[in-house]
């Protein structure tokens, strides 16, 4: 199937690592950047940790493997000479002032290590000073448990790594608004701009946005926008560059990045349309959520706030694969808060199924139904 012409809609973390994968396979590969303010992947944590989750069932499977991927992708990248990922292993912290409840993470988390393969490292119980020395600014009736394996990643990064790596490989890059030609059971076209283009697979990776792309196929995926508003810090006097994400078991964090600073949120605005707006609610709570955990960063300086539009499934799953009776389309979506841990697995796991002509059946429970 090398040289099959594919356009991948999109190019965020979804849009990014289909088309690497399908690229370093040697299809004829065009990504078409609609520019949507509001993207995920230009706002996301970057936390590379499903064994802290709480998530269960065959989103976890895909969590898991998404994460044990990482090596793998960021390897691939440096082979075509991508060196840049901002990936790194600096471990995951879960933290809590209930010693039950630590228990029970720590034995999810034990369970889990196991089944990793080694990727999630080891499990050990942290008192509060050794959660302390690893990150001085959390509050001090704090305990935890430490996964050695837990890595973070910059979103931006990674999304332009995985685009260049594409690149390098052959695809071109198209800006402007996309849309969808419905046709006649003919070859997938797409409209960048004003030029028309035809392939023989489509791949519709915008995320939020994968409904209204869809619309003139009369299709409706389950897919609608979550806002999340997530502020970054700055931390004077503190070396952030290795210190572990922190989980404090709700539906908030803390991720640190080399130069002082540190992102924590993030808001889960169900029902917020497309509105890419920075409000006082939403950054009262991610603020009022991270001195809870780590009054440290009280001094801490206010860099910026960044605002993503998850796309959040209607049935709890990733939608990924081709769309039943659209011969040629395919759709990946439906990732919500995971999406950078999860895209380049199933990037590269899609581009398999489009260039060898038959479902990937690690993807059948998220088949587009």
């Amino acid at each position: 199937m090398e040289g099959r012409r594919v356009i991948v809609v999109g190019a965020g973390i979804a849009g990014a690592g289909v088309a690497f994968a399908l690229a370093r396979r040697g299809a004829d590969v065009t990504v078409a950047d609609p520019g949507l303010p509001g993207q995920a992947t230009q706002a996301s944590a970057g936390i590379i940790a499903p064994w802290a989750s709480t998530v269960e069932g065959p989103l976890y499977d895909l969590y898991a493997a998404g994460a044990a991927y990482y090596p793998q992708v960021v390897g691939l990248l440096a082979e075509a000479g991508v060196l840049r990922t901002d990936y790194r292993r600096t471990g995951a912290l879960v933290v809590h002032e209930d010693p039950a409840v630590l228990d029970e993470a720590q034995a999810r988390a034990e369970t889990r290590a196991r089944a990793s393969g080694g990727v999630a490292g080891e499990v050990s119980r942290l008192g509060g000073d050794d959660v302390r020395a690893l990150v001085p600014v959390l509050a001090p009736d704090l305990e935890g448990v430490f996964i050695s394996g837990g890595a973070r990643v910059d979103g931006r990064t990674m999304c332009e790594a995985l685009l260049e790596g594409a690149a390098r490989h052959g695809a071109r890059r198209l800006t402007g608004a996309a849309r969808l030609l419905p046709g006649g059971g003919g070859m997938p076209r797409v409209v960048v701009g004003t030029d028309e283009i035809e392939a023989d697979d489509v791949v519709v990776a915008v995320g939020a946005w994968a409904a209204d792309l869809l619309e003139p196929l009369g299709v409706r995926p389950g897919v609608e926008p979550q806002r999340g508003q997530i502020s970054h810090l700055r931390v004077e006097g503190h070396d952030t560059s290795g210190w572990p994400s922190v989980h404090p078991l709700s539906h908030h964090y803390l991720v640190a990045f080399d130069d002082s600073r540190v992102a924590v949120g993030a808001t889960r605005e169900t029902g917020s349309g497309f509105d890419v707006r920075v409000t006082a609610r939403g950054q009262w709570q991610v603020l009022a959520d991270a001195l809870r955990i780590a009054p440290g960063l009280a001094d801490a300086t206010l860099i910026e706030t960044r605002i993503g539009l998850r796309p959040l499934p209607s049935g709890g799953l990733p939608i990924v694969g081709a769309l039943p009776d659209r011969p040629g389309v395919h759709v990946v979506a439906g990732f919500g808060a995971a999406g950078l841990t999860m895209a380049p697995y199933v990037g590269d796991a899609l581009a398999r199924a489009i260039l060898d002509g038959r479902a990937a059946p690690e993807l059948s429970a998220f088949a587009p139904r």
